[in-house]
């Protein structure tokens, strides 16, 4: 067993050159370990709602289910900064500037030490204010802030788990960030039964057991980081701010930041909209949401996919072939999408009833999932375009368009929607499909007119 551990943490590269060899096999390969994974990563949320909805009670299966947009405000913003390091290593990969890739690791890690502690004060601080602006209702509001709280008190993990996933993900190994994650989401399902049914801490307890996890799964990539014999090796003792590497990974990671982070503060006032409603609409878009993000993430798993592949190939100058992969991915992200989408929608009573049997929260989500999920395919177009086009060091564009898209035209759908035209909930809940098509149709003609190569980081 011990031989066995030291093997898989030690010194044999995983690293995948995806600059050349098939298109098709790299990308599924790529995508197949990483859809697993985010499924696994959507377990820490769904075991949490799932278990609360059924061992404690309506207005905690409320408080956990409606604080995602919250939780996404803050991650999403770290999330789209540290894409900026991610597309910086994989194009310095590509074109085999290990020296650079050394750089970028280790003012990434630094830069996520920094964002940790700054996140876990403005999170635990903000939580009040947050769930004010969503409406919250007063049964709601106690558990609400008692999960958020404990949840952004140990934020830190899921940052560094998430930064050194990017950075293994970024020369092409997807599969070990799959491993970590099975172990994690497995130690918070287990620790959720035990806080809940034996301790009966309640909704302290599917927070405790979350975070939990995932600083295992942080202490897990870091221990892979430190011993590996690739490129990314991390040596604790190496840890600083490059210059250089630093303005180029604020340069890509500054605009996909602020898009992921006002996107997750616009849906803050979406869901104030769905709260406007009693408990079983909320429970319904909780039970919706859980399913969606489920249904979601083929495409974007395969979108990180296409990132990684054309950062790689751009790194090299190979525009020609990251073009085709953007092209595969495409076709894989809607097979894929489609094959999900139908089931679903033809089961969607039993579907929501795995999250809670209330009648009427059974009802609001079944409409949810049948009214929208016809429109995932739009989210392919959009997603495949928008990660190619970061991979290729242009992350301007995608926030541009998505800002325009999920923020300024739905707010003022849901506005108009509310206010003059049928403020009941299916309407209101179109603003997402709305949106979704107004992004994809802007992404599709941005990136059949965009000059790949010119925001390539690698410079000849």
């Amino acid at each position: 067993m011990a031989a066995a551990i030291k093997s898989f943490f030690g010194n044999k590269r995983k690293d995948v050159d995806m600059t050349e060899g098939s298109i098709f096999r790299h990308l599924i390969t790529f995508a197949i370990p990483l859809l697993i994974g985010n499924i696994f990563q959507q377990l820490y949320n769904t075991v949490d709602t799932w278990v609360v909805g059924n061992y404690v009670s309506d207005e905690a299966f409320s408080a956990v289910g409606t604080v995602g947009p919250i939780i996404n405000l803050l991650i999403g913003f770290f999330m789209g900064f540290s894409s900026g390091a991610g597309v910086v290593i994989s194009q310095y990969y590509g074109a085999k500037r290990y020296d650079k890739v050394h750089d970028t690791l280790h003012t990434a890690i630094v830069m996520t030490l920094i964002f940790g502690v700054a996140f876990t004060a403005i999170g635990v601080l903000m939580v009040p204010t947050m769930l004010d602006l969503m409406n919250t209702p007063d049964d709601v509001l106690p558990e609400a802030t008692e999960y958020l709280t404990i949840y952004f008190a140990g934020i830190i993990g899921l940052m560094i788990y998430n930064i050194g996933a990017g950075i293994l993900r970024s020369v092409g190994d997807s599969k070990r960030p799959f491993y970590f994650l099975v172990v994690s989401a497995i130690t918070n399902t287990v620790l959720d039964l035990v806080f809940v049914l034996v301790f009966d801490m309640g909704v302290a307890g599917v927070a405790l057991a979350t975070i939990i996890a995932q600083g295992l799964s942080a202490v897990l990539i870091i221990i892979t980081l430190i011993r590996t014999d690739s490129c990314v090796k991390l040596h604790i003792t190496h840890l600083r701010l490059h210059g250089d590497m630093l303005a180029k990974i604020v340069k890509l990671g500054i605009p996909a930041a602020i898009q992921m982070a006002v996107t997750s503060f616009s849906n803050i006032f979406v869901q104030s909209y769905i709260n406007y409603f009693d408990k079983f609409a909320m429970g319904g878009w909780t039970a919706y949401s859980k399913i969606d993000q489920l249904i979601l993430l083929p495409m974007q798993s395969i979108s990180l996919a296409s990132t990684t592949f054309v950062g790689q190939n751009l790194g090299k100058g190979n525009e020609k072939r990251a073009r085709k992969g953007v092209t595969t991915a495409l076709l894989l992200a809607v097979a894929s999408t489609v094959i999900l989408m139908v089931p679903v929608m033809i089961f969607a009573p039993q579907a929501v009833w795995f999250f809670n049997k209330e009648p009427a929260v059974i009802e609001f989500g079944t409409l949810f999932i049948r009214w929208l999920s016809p429109f995932y395919v739009l989210c392919c177009v959009n997603q495949i375009y928008a990660g190619a086009l970061r991979g290729s060091g242009n992350t301007t564009a995608p926030m541009a368009i998505m800002l325009l898209s999920f923020v300024l035209f739905r707010q003022a759908y849901l506005f108009v929607m509310a206010n003059f035209i049928s403020n009941t909930i299916l309407p209101i809940a179109m603003a997402y499909p709305a949106g979704w098509l107004l992004c994809s149709t802007l992404m599709f003609i941005y990136f059949k007119k965009a000059n790949l190569a010119r925001t390539r980081v690698v410079k000849d």
